[in-house]
């Protein structure tokens, strides 16, 4: 999630980061998954709908320009991108379900385990995780394909608080959990 290029650009380092990433779609891919994008930009409306009292819209205020849907620093970034068949929704909040249909084509496939990874662990990755618990997927995050600019931040939610909604394991692991051993 949010493996757009304006979001990878936040962190110091990420060409590990993008490696293990890709590792993993390819990994989900081999096994048979289906692969889901999420990525927030914005239209003008999206923008103009944030009340006055929204966090979020002062925070996207200031950087609505680059996160436009139509910018280079929104789209997928070529290291892990899209492919035919796979599902891409564009949010306009932080976490992947309440501003999109997601769950919707998730279930109308039959998805009901979510592998997660994605940038920002603080962001993206809690909000999501929380409320794909709150629906009642099982839920893996994938903790080494995860970051967050602020490492402890990262540490403390994979280490403390996502255990809690499901498993927290590394891309390392993953092929172990398709294969079933």
């Amino acid at each position: 999630m949010d493996y757009q290029n304006g979001v990878v650009d936040m962190l110091d380092e990420t060409d590990d980061l993008l490696s293990r990433a890709a590792d993993a779609i390819a990994t989900v891919r081999g096994a048979g998954g289906q692969i889901g994008y999420v990525r927030v930009a914005f239209e003008d409306a999206d923008l103009e709908a944030f009340p006055p009292t929204s966090g979020m819209g002062k925070r996207v205020g200031a950087s609505g320009l680059a996160l436009r849907n139509d910018s280079p620093t929104t789209a997928v970034h070529e290291r892990v991108a899209p492919e035919p068949g796979d599902i891409i929704v564009r949010k306009v909040r932080v976490g992947a379900f309440s501003t999109t249909d997601l769950d919707e084509q998730l279930r109308a496939r039959g998805v009901d385990t979510l592998i997660l990874a994605g940038i920002s662990t603080s962001g993206v990755m809690l909000s999501t995780v929380r409320d794909a618990s709150d629906r009642d997927y099982r839920v893996i995050v994938l903790a080494d394909a995860t970051a967050d600019p602020q490492p402890d931040v990262h540490e403390f939610l994979t280490e403390r608080i996502f255990p809690r909604q499901g498993d927290v394991i590394t891309v390392a692991d993953l092929d172990g959990l398709l294969s079933g051993s």
